[in-house]
């Protein structure tokens, strides 16, 4: 079998762990493939060099996939997604000295999302008549799951990102020294970026990101449009080395393994205890609150894996909220061709496994 060189471009998150896996467990070879996995230090740099042929595929943002193929963001870049990559496992963090002014303006349980939102407003109404510059909330990118559920979260408040509240782009790994400096006032990322900032005893979680949306379209295997026409084999090879990687990482007999995988200099750079805790869906909240347990905190399985032309909306929608986009149907119908389903059944007949039932 003549064997496939691939160049896939990643993000250091917990949610790039199927494309490791597919590498560092020998899933990959198995289909043929000698895959080469670059970590990048943006999500921007990720998408340019898809772009530009630099990688043969990316794990990437869905919405920035909708985003670079709609040409909004100063990019045209038309992507096809052929298979998911996960679902869920965002969060909410602020500083520790900003979740001790909510839970002091607080009225009813902070783990309600709607008192959580309305102690922000009175900290921002406060701020605003002291004479205090506004506050500061990051996202991982322009657009990104974590902006759109920011902004589900602050309107329950009546608050709106980029006005009432600053907004700022902080690429995931430097969202722990945004916040430990005073830069940012707290951040939404992907795991395990919400707990690292926790260990390092300058960060208080808010809300899972499962606490605002449950099952939410997150990353995906991106490749350039052409491609996934042009390159058949390519996609099926490495589609079915995810898969298997799928079955393979949702086992907890496997997650300290993963961890361990994950852990790598190469990859997160995290300590590997920290990164099993988040795969068993226990997550450490600060301010001397005990764990959290969350089941399926995040989404490895076969099902979350399918490209939903249907998420298509929400991120849309999300985008419309943003202040981005107003969304007309010629782009609906655009991004809803972004997710391709036919492609990921096809991938899932012709590898050795077994659908979910």
């Amino acid at each position: 079998m003549t064997t496939l060189h691939l160049r896939v471009g990643f993000m250091p998150l917990v949610d790039c762990a199927l494309v490791v896996l597919a590498k560092d467990e020998g899933f990959a070879e198995a289909e043929g493939l000698n895959l080469e996995l670059v970590r990048e230090v943006s999500w921007s740099n990720l998408r340019d060099k898809l772009n530009v042929r630099l990688f043969d595929a990316a794990h990437m943002l869905g919405p920035a996939a909708i985003a670079a193929t709609l040409g909004i963001g100063g990019v045209k870049a038309p992507m096809a997604v052929p298979m998911a990559l996960n679902r869920d496992g965002a969060a909410i963090t602020v500083s520790v000295r900003r979740f001790e002014e909510l839970s002091r303006l607080a009225e009813g349980d902070m783990a309600d999302t709607a008192v959580s939102a309305r102690a922000l407003a009175a900290m921002v109404a406060r701020r605003k008549a002291a004479g205090l510059p506004p506050l500061t909330l990051a996202a991982v990118f322009g657009f990104s799951m974590h902006i759109y559920l920011l902004c589900e979260w602050l309107e329950k408040g009546g608050l709106r990102l980029g006005e009432d509240i600053r907004f700022e782009v902080v690429p995931p790994p430097q969202t722990v020294e945004a916040l430990a400096s005073g830069r940012i006032d707290g951040f939404c990322a992907g795991a395990p970026w919400n707990s690292a900032a926790v260990a390092a005893g300058v960060g208080a979680m808010v809300h899972a990101s499962v606490d605002l949306r449950r099952d939410c379209h997150d990353k995906v295997l991106a490749w350039r449009a052409d491609d996934v026409h042009r390159r058949p084999a390519a996609v099926a090879k490495l589609g079915a080395a995810i898969l298997k990687a799928s079955a393979w990482a949702c086992r907890p007999e496997n997650f300290a393994r993963m961890a361990h995988h994950l852990s790598a200099p190469d990859r997160l750079a995290l300590p590997a205890p920290l990164i099993e805790r988040i795969l068993h869906g226990e997550l450490i909240q600060g301010a001397e609150r005990p764990p959290r347990l969350i089941e399926r905190f995040i989404r490895f399985d076969q099902e979350a894996l399918r490209p939903e032309p249907d998420d298509a909306d929400w991120v849309l929608a999300g985008m419309e909220r943003a202040g981005q986009i107003v969304a007309t149907p010629q782009m609906r119908e655009i991004a809803a061709g972004v997710f391709l389903p036919a492609s990921f059944e096809g991938i899932l007949s012709a590898s050795k496994v077994s659908p979910k039932k």
